[in-house]
């Protein structure tokens, strides 16, 4: 193991495991030995020097916990900041700090012990934050997320995810475990929109993570319990907002779920998330939220308002910088359709996927060989993301990529 000093903190990584990147010279730091940040002198411990820490060594997390020192994830793992133990008194601080300016929402935290909010620290970041209770402390984790979009190309998505972004009407659905960059992906398209298309974008979120800026599109972002009650209230309002298109953070409950499908049946353009690992079970998520007698409906509504599903989970590069994503495409075709709506063949959706490459469609195993024969990846790395291992070494071996 060796350390690296970072924003006045000492984080320990191996050697091992970052290969031969000079992350001492990347970062600036010619002083990797100092081990410790003294608590602040007049009170508890802030938390900038963690969010510093967070943001300079590119981590995607920071862990703060009673009992423990920080955490940062990088690339998918849980490191250890070398700092100091942290106390009851610094996390209780911590959370009356960054939730200072919003009265309504430490009165939530104090009422359900929990709350979900966005933070934004000057010369720093800005960050998603849950605030919760465990075994009475404080504990909190930050989700570092950009203040501009980064773009579709730039975050190498296959050209289809540009194409759907186009569309005039209809729902795409972008998902994939907590994690997996699903809210990039989304600000990526709607950064493709507002820089091809002059419309009216209004997005509702909880809370607001990737901050846009109008440059052809005119765009309102609106946060849940900040802007508006909730998603359901904010969507049938924003059908009186004159929307072009409208990004619902997530798709919760059968009224969500059921206004946007609405929405997109009326003309717009609508785009959302769900944590499910892939399109057959994204399907079936969304019918499974009605109860039995509204299925049927459902099921047609669905066949005809969806575009496309866009499922993603990330992996890490076999060169040891960072992590890229493997995603599997639905684009709804006139046999994807007839799948959706018909109940017997839900079950061939997969299938139809694997042979609908014409139209930019792809299983994640399909990607997964794709990037494993490019040398993006490595073979125990697929495996480990793989929907079903076995199929996927049989198709390597097909093709003389595994012996």
């Amino acid at each position: 193991m060796s350390g690296l000093k970072v924003g006045g903190l000492r984080v320990e990584v191996s050697l091992v495991e970052i290969s031969d990147i000079d992350l001492e010279q990347a970062l600036g730091t010619d002083d990797p030995l100092v081990t410790e940040v003294l608590a602040e002198p007049d009170g508890p411990q802030s938390v900038e020097p963690f969010l510093k820490a967070l943001v300079e060594i590119g981590g995607s997390d920071l862990h703060c916990k009673t009992g423990s020192p920080p955490r940062v994830r990088i690339d998918g793992r849980l490191r250890k900041l070398q700092a100091p133990t942290l106390t009851n008194a610094d996390t209780e601080a911590m959370v009356r700090d960054v939730l200072g300016e919003r009265p309504d929402l430490w009165q939530e935290f104090v009422d359900t012990n929990e709350a979900d909010f966005a933070y934004s620290m000057a010369g720093i970041g800005r960050f998603r934050v849950n605030a919760f209770r465990a075994r009475g402390s404080a504990g909190l984790v930050f989700r570092r997320v950009s203040v501009g979009a980064i773009g579709i190309e730039d975050l190498g998505l296959p050209q289809v995810v540009s194409a759907l972004a186009m569309e005039p009407r209809g729902l795409v659905l972008v998902t994939g475990p907590t994690g997996s960059g699903k809210t990039t992906t989304l600000a990526g398209m709607i950064d493709h929109i507002n820089q091809n298309k002059e419309v009216h974008v209004v997005t509702i979120e909880d809370p607001i993570e990737v901050l846009h800026f109008d440059k052809l599109s005119m765009i309102n972002q609106r946060e849940v319990k900040l802007d508006t009650a909730d998603f359901a209230t904010a969507l049938r309002a924003g059908m009186r907002q004159d929307p072009d298109v409208i990004l619902v953070g997530e798709m919760r409950d059968p009224e969500t779920v059921k206004a946007a499908l609405a929405a997109a049946e009326t003309g717009h353009f609508v785009m959302s998330t769900l944590h499910t690992t892939d399109a057959a079970e994204t399907v079936n998520r969304i019918i499974d939220f009605f109860p039995p007698h509204e299925q049927k409906q459902i099921r047609m509504t669905l066949s005809e308002s969806l575009r496309g599903i866009l499922c993603q989970r990330l992996v890490s590069r076999s060169d040891g910088y960072g992590r890229c994503v493997t995603m599997e495409v639905l684009v709804n075709t006139g046999r994807i359709a007839d799948a959706i709506a018909d109940p017997e063949k839900t079950g061939t959706i997969t299938s139809l996927i694997s042979e609908g490459s014409y139209y930019g469609m792809q299983t994640f195993d399909q990607h997964l060989v794709s990037l494993i024969r490019d040398g993006v990846i490595t073979l125990e790395a697929a495996m480990l993301a793989s929907s079903s291992p076995h199929d996927l070494t049989v198709e390597l071996r097909r093709l003389g990529l595994v012996a």
